[in-house]
């Protein structure tokens, strides 16, 4: 029992962010789809699913890449059909290897690295000072040693100055942030996880509990430092922040739309 609580927790450490972030993401995204579809139409989704939906599917064939798996079909972008499908990704592993198995937890979840590294990108080339400030509270963060209170508090803080920094005047009078603001609306209405990641991740994450549940069994986890994971999931927590930031900033935009729409 003790080694299965402890599994668990670590299993939490590990992936418990990804998760969290995830379900936020799914919320906003529905809710910002439903509000531009009650005050713009259907060709919301078109439009916003144009750039949005191949990233969030070539994100997942790369992760498939790189994981092994063979891609047997592929769809960038598509109208989308009775389900609700604009694009999707099909492949195949061997189940007999572990590093198979555990891909596809990250191929399910790929789509939200891979919309924030695109974000992160956009911002370096349209608004690089806004970038060098997200890359030094990023490397400020990573330094903290102790999970309190005040620390979370002081997290918080910096990322709300994050924020101010991106809707900074100095931003609004440079035509690129329109084209990193517009792209990254596109991106964070797409960039969560639809049942079928979901249900590949959870595949992914199954494997990953009893391979940390063997670790414990022969006393291996403790090379897994506590330290390590402390910094391992405010890095994490640093680059998620990216897309709930811009998926509450698309949310809020939609129900400005709905509000003057109704």
């Amino acid at each position: 029992m003790q080694l299965f609580i402890k599994t668990c927790v670590e299993t939490v450490n590990l992936t418990g962010m990804l998760i969290l972030a995830g379900f936020l993401l799914g919320v906003f995204r529905n809710y910002s789809l439903m509000n531009f579809q009650r005050s713009i139409g259907n060709k919301a989704v078109m439009i916003t699913g144009f750039i949005g939906v191949p990233v969030h599917e070539l994100s997942h064939a790369i992760a498939a890449l790189l994981f092994g798996h063979r891609i047997t079909a592929i769809k960038l972008f598509q109208k989308p059909g009775a389900g609700g499908v604009m694009g999707y990704v099909e492949h195949s592993y061997n189940q007999n290897s572990i590093y198979q198995q555990v891909g596809n937890f990250f191929i399910g979840i790929a789509p939200i690295f891979g919309g924030i590294a695109c974000m992160i990108a956009l911002m370096h080339v349209t608004i690089p000072q806004t970038y060098d400030n997200f890359i030094n509270i990023l490397m400020k963060n990573i330094h903290v040693e102790v999970i309190d209170s005040s620390t979370i508090t002081g997290i918080l803080h910096s990322y709300f100055g994050l924020v101010k920094n991106i809707f900074s005047a100095e931003n609004f009078q440079n035509p690129y942030f329109y084209v990193f603001l517009f792209i990254s609306i596109c991106i964070s209405s797409h960039i969560s996880l639809s049942m079928a990641d979901i249900k590949g991740a959870s595949m992914g994450l199954t494997a990953i509990f009893f391979i940390l549940l063997i670790l414990n069994i022969f006393g291996l986890s403790k090379y897994i430092q506590q330290m390590n994971l402390i910094k391992y999931n405010i890095m994490i927590t640093g680059f998620l922040v990216v897309a709930v930031i811009f998926s509450l900033i698309t949310f809020i935009i939609s129900l400005f739309f709905r509000i003057i729409k109704s």
